[in-house]
């Protein structure tokens, strides 16, 4: 029988590559000398939080939150450090004194996802009622709002892929997904055998952001979209619902994949991922693994910790 493994999250920054398990976060990243350098954070156990995320549809909206807090003090991390040369870091005073941004960032990263989900809900339901003349009708109208929806995400994400930035993000992007798929199959860590794997994976953020589109084209058939007003405040109520839905849509795709009939739920995200991410080069694959690694070494010296308490 296949031992089922630890599920590990995942996200690209700025570069390098960061990994959440359950007791620790860690991001390595690449300095401008060549060298690897981490940041980890412990993750406080919330026994409420423990607690919502054992509801289904609940659990997605809290997974969500908790991945945009996490991930932004990463992001901040790697943003300070990338291109700064060894010994030019900030002093200790300086680190300090910038105590405040870096505890904000995680109250930053929930709320700039927040926002950013709300324009992409409130652009495409405007640019359809301005077709309302020409196509009147609620299907119409909803087919239509999901098409603006998705061009809207297309564009965006393949406009930001043509910077050299960004490109590189997503190359880390897809450094992550290999060194996971790799984990998943029980293939060695190293960048040989990572290279090997799939830059795809069922269960990356790029499929939820898809799933969001197509579950709302359905949720939306059950609520009026007149008048205008009425349509604004029903796509802002149900944002909750939803993320919540698309959480388990993802979770379901995820947990079925290897079952013929059923693998190609996930396709659509998988066809997204061929935007988002991009193939890695050996130093890249090699940040990833060294990420990677690291929390596997932190999340079992707190595994032995907890033995012997």
């Amino acid at each position: 029988m296949k031992q089922e493994k630890p599920l590990y999250g995942g996200q690209a920054v700025v570069e390098g590559v960061m990994f959440a398990g359950k007791t620790h976060s860690v991001t390595a990243i690449r300095r401008t000398d060549g060298t690897i350098e981490y940041f980890s954070a412990p993750r406080r156990a919330n026994p409420t939080l423990a607690a919502f995320k054992k509801i289904p549809f609940v659990r997605g909206i809290v997974a969500i939150i908790e991945a945009s807090a996490t991930g932004a003090k990463h992001l901040q991390f790697a943003s300070e450090r990338y291109d700064v040369a060894p010994g030019e870091e900030q002093t200790e005073a300086e680190s300090s004194s910038n105590l405040t941004l870096i505890l904000g960032a995680a109250a930053i990263g929930v709320l700039s996802f927040l926002f950013a989900k709300t324009v992409f809900t409130l652009i495409p339901a405007l640019l359809a009622a301005a077709f309302k003349p020409l196509i009147p009708g609620k299907t119409g109208q909803i087919l239509l709002e999901g098409a603006f929806k998705l061009a809207l995400l297309l564009g965006y994400i393949y406009f930001i892929s043509l910077t050299p930035l960004v490109k590189r993000v997503f190359q880390y992007h897809g450094a992550e997904h290999k060194v996971i798929n790799a984990y998943e199959a029980s293939w060695p860590l190293t960048v040989e055998h990572v290279q090997r794997a799939s830059r795809l994976h069922y269960r990356c953020g790029s499929s939820f952001i898809l799933f969001t589109v197509i579950v709302g084209l359905f949720l939306y058939l059950f609520v009026p979209t007149d008048p205008l007003w009425l349509r604004i405040v029903n796509r802002l109520a149900l944002i909750p619902v939803v993320l919540g839905v698309s959480f388990e849509v993802l979770q379901f795709t995820n947990k079925w994949r290897d079952i013929p009939l059923l693998r190609w739920l996930g396709y659509p995200g998988l066809w997204l991922q061929r935007l988002t991410t991009k193939e890695p080069d050996d130093d890249q694959v090699e940040v990833a693994i060294a990420s990677f690694q690291q929390l596997l070494r932190l999340e079992a010296e707190a595994e032995a910790k907890k033995a012997v308490q």
